[in-house]
C-alpha cells in the first residue's frame, strides 16, 4: 500500500509522543491483506512492544461475530428472524417496558405492544439500552439491584425494556440475548459453537471468550485517558468464568484474527475455501433493516469514565445492518454509501466496503470510548487506505 508509509508515521508519532500506549492496523482487500502495522507498547508500565498478534479485549466487535453465527442458523431454519424470540428464549416471552418513575422515585412497568424478535435484537430495536448511555436504565438498576452487563452475571440481563419493540433504535444488550439464541438453537456454549463454525474456518486461532496461556502472554493492558490528556494504567479484565458468554461483548482477539473475519464477509461469506456464510445471506446482513428509523447521531454519555459523548456522522442518516452501522452517505475519510463498521469499548473499531472490497482494523486498549486521538488515527488508516486504491486505481 502506498500510503502505509504515512499510516505508519501517524501512528508512530502518536505513540511515541505518549497520546496512546500502543496501536495494531490492518487493512485488506478480499484478496489481500494491503497493510499491516503495530507501534508502542502492550502496557505502558511495562517494556513488551506492541505485536501484531497482540490480544485484545475487542468488546462490541463481538457483535458482528455473534450476528453471524445466528445467521448460520438461521440459514439452517433453526432460527427465525421475525418470529416470537420468546419461543426459544422464556425470558424474552413477556419482557415489561421501564415508563418512568413514579413520585416516590419506584419505575412504573408496562407490558409491551408487541414480541421481541431476533431481527430487533440484531438491529437494536428490541428496546433494550446500555446504562452507560442512558440515565434512566442506570436508575433502574440501581433501584432493582442489578448488576453491570460486563459483570457475565444473567442478572444483568433481567433489564425491562427502554421502549416498545420494533419503535425506535437504541444500543444495548441485544447481542447477549442473540448468544443465547445461538446455545439455544445449536445445543453448544457460545465460544464452542463459535470456535467450531467461524473461528476454525477462518483460522481465527487467538480469539476466544477465555484468554488462554499462549494469548495471556501477548495480552494488552488497559488505559484511561486522565484529565490532564494523559495515560494512565486501568486494571481491567472480564471475567474469565462467567455466567454467560457475553456474545454483545465478551471476545479477546487480535488484528489478524478480525481482518480475517472481515475479508469472509468481502468474499461474500467465504476465505480461503471455507465457506461461513451464503452469498446471498452476507448480502442481507448489509441492507438496512431498520427501515425509516435511523441510528441516533449523537449519545449522551452517563458515564464519562467509560464514554464519552458520541458523534456519529451527523451530516447523513445512519442505518443499521444485521449487526453493522451503515453510512447512507460516503464520509469524508473515503468510506462508500452502503459501508458496514463498528466498535468496541476500549477503542477497537473496524470497517468494511462491500463496494470497493477493502475494510480495516485498529485496536487500542484505552477508555473513555470515542477517544478523539483514537478516533483520528482510525480516520488515518482510513484515508491511507483509500488514497492507495485510487493511485492504484490510477497506475492502472
Amino acid at each position: 500500500m502506498k500510503q502505509s508509509t504515512e499510516v505508519d508515521r501517524v501512528l508512530r508519532e502518536a505513540t511515541d509522543a505518549g497520546k496512546i500506549a500502543g496501536v495494531v492496523a490492518m487493512a485488506a482487500t478480499d484478496k489481500e491483506i494491503i497493510y499491516q502495522g503495530a507501534f508502542g507498547k502492550r502496557d505502558m508500565s511495562k517494556p513488551d512492544a506492541m505485536t501484531l498478534d497482540s490480544v485484545f479485549w475487542i468488546a462490541s466487535m463481538t457483535k458482528a461475530v455473534t450476528a453471524t453465527a445466528a445467521m448460520q442458523l438461521v440459514e439452517q431454519n433453526k432460527l427465525s428472524l421475525d418470529g416470537p424470540i420468546g419461543k426459544i428464549l422464556p425470558d424474552l416471552a413477556n419482557r415489561q417496558v421501564l415508563d418512568g418513575f413514579d413520585a416516590s422515585g419506584a419505575p412504573k412497568l408496562r407490558a409491551a405492544k408487541r414480541p421481541v424478535t431476533l431481527r430487533h435484537l440484531l438491529t437494536h430495536t428490541a428496546g433494550f439500552c446500555y446504562d452507560i448511555w442512558n440515565s434512566e436504565m442506570g436508575k433502574y438498576m440501581q433501584h432493582a439491584g442489578i448488576p453491570g452487563i460486563t459483570t457475565c452475571e444473567n442478572k444483568s440481563l433481567t433489564i425491562p425494556l427502554n421502549a416498545d419493540p420494533g419503535t425506535k433504535w437504541e444500543y444495548g444488550i441485544n447481542l447477549d440475548f442473540v448468544g443465547k439464541a445461538v446455545e439455544a438453537a445449536s445445543g453448544k456454549k457460545l465460544g464452542t459453537y463459535f470456535a467450531d463454525h467461524i473461528f476454525a474456518p477462518l483460522g481465527m486461532k487467538d480469539t476466544a471468550f477465555k484468554i488462554g496461556a499462549a494469548q495471556r502472554a501477548r495480552l494488552v493492558g488497559m488505559h484511561t485517558r486522565t484529565p490532564d490528556g494523559g495515560l494512565a494504567p486501568f486494571p481491567f479484565e472480564l471475567v474469565q468464568e462467567p455466567e454467560f458468554q457475553m456474545g454483545g461483548g465478551g471476545l479477546y482477539g487480535t488484528a489478524p484474527d478480525y481482518i480475517a473475519f472481515v475479508r469472509m464477509l468481502l468474499n461474500g461469506g467465504t476465505l480461503n475455501g471455507n465457506r461461513v456464510l451464503k452469498p446471498e445471506t452476507v448480502a442481507m446482513m448489509a441492507q438496512n433493516h431498520i427501515g425509516d428509523i435511523n441510528v441516533m447521531t449523537r449519545w449522551a454519555s452517563a458515564m464519562p469514565p467509560f464514554s464519552n459523548d458520541i458523534e456519529l456522522y451527523p451530516e447523513q442518516d445512519k442505518k443499521w445492518g444485521l449487526s453493522f452501522l451503515i453510512n447512507t452517505k460516503p464520509t469524508a475519510e473515503g468510506r462508500s454509501a452502503g459501508s458496514l463498521a463498528w466498535a468496541g469499548l476500549a477503542n477497537t473499531y473496524f470497517w468494511l466496503d462491500p463496494a470497493r472490497k477493502v475494510g480495516g482494523v485498529i485496536l487500542m486498549q484505552l477508555i473513555p470510548f470515542a477517544d478523539p486521538t483514537a478516533l483520528g488515527l482510525f480516520a488515518a488508516l482510513e484515508r491511507g487506505v483509500y488514497q492507495s486504491l485510487e493511485g492504484t486505481k490510477a497506475a492502472a
